[in-house]
């Protein structure tokens, strides 16, 4: 796309269709999730945007210049008027959590940052999708949306990337307990990205089985210590990451990267991204992860699942921390 001003699709000729995005912020997330996108050849062009402007040119260049061995795509950084025709822009600019840190406790800090780069984007981009990376990000997206929703654009269009990661960490080390792909396990974690969050093991299913009837056939032990052990690990995971290696970045790249790909072949899947619900468990108007079908116009619906009388309890729990944040920011 040699023109910025082509429409947001362009048909290639290889018969596949190309997509214009931009990421707002070029630091660890932003530029691995912009690296993972390359790889997948989810996007025809990106564009990373930086008030440190240096950071975004390097990180465009040497992103760039890994093109040539999987995906031809345009990466460069540009400014917020660069984004005239972009189908989707990722928000990961902000403060990073620091060795533990909670996510919640970035609140004020991002939520300043975020509101001028909402501001920028609806300015220059108001058709495009929005897709919050920014922690804590159930808050983010609320914060997000409510802005947008000032500004006459759908609340639809504008979702977070919520639990996605951790539903993935999720099924990744129960599929490795149980020997199994992981694309098998069948599994989510809602509520809130964060401490609060809910592992929903009793709809948890392995190849059409449910999990303890899929454990007892394959004579795998699965206990409530075992089940203890895994939630430890997804719960923790990122305090973990972030105490070894300072941040978190492949993991959540790799979410951002198969949210796109999802918008841009209109895959219309099931993901745990987070976006305000009227209602959930007694909680009213809250920000939260919860299995959404998504398409490329945005969400489309809310996946209505049973959970056991513990877990609903749980999901209230989560919802009710967020809304106590929401509203320790006054952004209703």
């Amino acid at each position: 796309m040699n023109n910025k001003k082509d429409s947001q699709f362009e048909l290639g000729k290889t018969n596949r269709l190309f997509m214009k995005l931009g990421i707002i912020g070029s630091g660890f997330v932003g530029s691995t999730a912009a690296y993972a996108i390359m790889l997948r050849g989810g996007a025809s062009e990106i564009i990373l945007i930086d008030k440190n402007k240096e950071r975004a040119e390097a990180e465009a260049a040497d992103i760039r210049h890994a093109s040539p061995f999987v995906h031809h795509v345009k990466v460069y950084a540009g400014d917020y008027s660069d984004l005239e025709g972009a189908k989707m822009v990722i928000v990961t600019a902000g403060v990073a959590q620091k060795p533990g840190q909670s996510r919640l406790e970035l609140m004020n800090q991002n939520a300043a940052i975020l509101n001028d780069i909402m501001d920028n984007i609806i300015y220059y981009v108001p058709a495009s999708l929005m897709l919050i990376a920014t922690n804590p990000v159930d808050i983010m997206t609320h914060l997000a949306t409510k802005h947008a929703e000032k500004k006459g654009i759908s609340p639809f269009k504008v979702f977070g990337t919520g639990t996605t990661l951790d539903t993935a960490r999720f099924r990744t080390l129960l599929g490795n307990y149980m020997g199994v792909d992981p694309a098998h396990v069948h599994g989510y974690v809602i509520g809130e990205h964060g401490d609060s969050e809910v592992l929903t093991w009793s709809i948890v299913d392995i190849g059409g089985f449910p999990v303890e009837e899929f454990a007892a056939l394959r004579n795998k032990k699965f206990d409530d210590p075992v089940k203890q052990d895994i939630d430890d690990q997804v719960r923790h995971a990122a305090y973990k990451i972030i105490k070894g290696k300072g941040s978190t970045y492949y993991g959540v790249g790799g979410a951002i990267s198969r949210i796109v790909d999802i918008i841009e072949h209109d895959h219309r899947a099931f993901i745990t991204i987070c976006t305000p619900v009227k209602e959930i468990a007694g909680v009213k108007d809250v920000t939260l992860s919860m299995p959404h079908l998504v398409s490329s116009e945005g969400v489309l619906a809310t996946l209505p699942f049973r959970l056991n009388e513990q877990e609903t309890e749980a999901l209230r729990k989560s919802a009710q921390t967020i809304r106590e944040n929401i509203d320790k920011l006054k952004i209703d």
